[in-house]
């Protein structure tokens, strides 16, 4: 089997990495407080990964991750995965979640009933958490029914969520009652 490479590169938040292994995107890791705590993460989580120049299809990636947390309603459903180590539960859940357009966002509990598993959504949060691919696959669009946040396991906590949201411009659902708690969300247009 391939060695995974993979590359630091910088954002509008910060220090991200993309890992990448035969011609899949394998992982990423948003930004730590500093370079060295991304390599770190990357260190522990893909520990045979070495740092290479990205290949083409990564290149591609990483200019499109750019330019969505540069405010671009950037696409990144194009981007090719391997969640084959995932189990079949999340890996349903990582298809729902890259439906949600940039700019859009969704609670746990709409994404179980988009998987056809109502009531589940503590175990959509429970596969968020372990998303191997953030951004890609975009768990920070996805909120708590209350209209909070909702946890994130990505370094910089709900902030980076926040931040995330706030440079997509996301916008308030059908159920605008849900998102009172988030002020910086855009008002729904009667």
């Amino acid at each position: 089997m391939d060695r995974p490479g993979f590359a630091l590169f910088d954002t509008a938040i910060g220090c991200c990495a993309l890992v990448w292994r035969g011609g899949l995107i394998i992982g990423a890791a948003l930004p730590g407080a500093s370079k060295a705590e991304t390599r770190r993460f990357l260190d522990r989580r893909f520990p045979d990964a070495r740092e290479a120049d990205p290949p083409e299809f990564a290149r591609t990636a990483i200019a499109a991750i750019q330019r969505l947390l540069s405010g671009s309603q950037e696409d990144l459903s194009f981007i090719q995965l391997d969640l084959s180590e995932a189990p079949e539960f999340e890996r349903r859940v990582y298809a729902a979640a890259r439906s949600i357009p940039p700019g859009e966002v969704r609670t746990y509990g709409e994404l179980a009933e988009a998987i056809g598993s109502p009531g589940s959504a503590r175990a959509v949060g429970r596969a968020l958490g372990r998303n191997p691919v953030p951004i890609i696959i975009p768990c920070h669009r996805i909120l708590a029914s209350a209209g909070g946040s909702g946890g994130f396991s990505a370094p910089g906590g709900v902030s980076t969520k926040l931040k995330m949201l706030e440079i997509e411009g996301a916008r308030r659902s059908a159920e605008p009652e849900l998102f009172e708690s988030l002020p910086w969300m855009a008002k729904p247009t009667p």
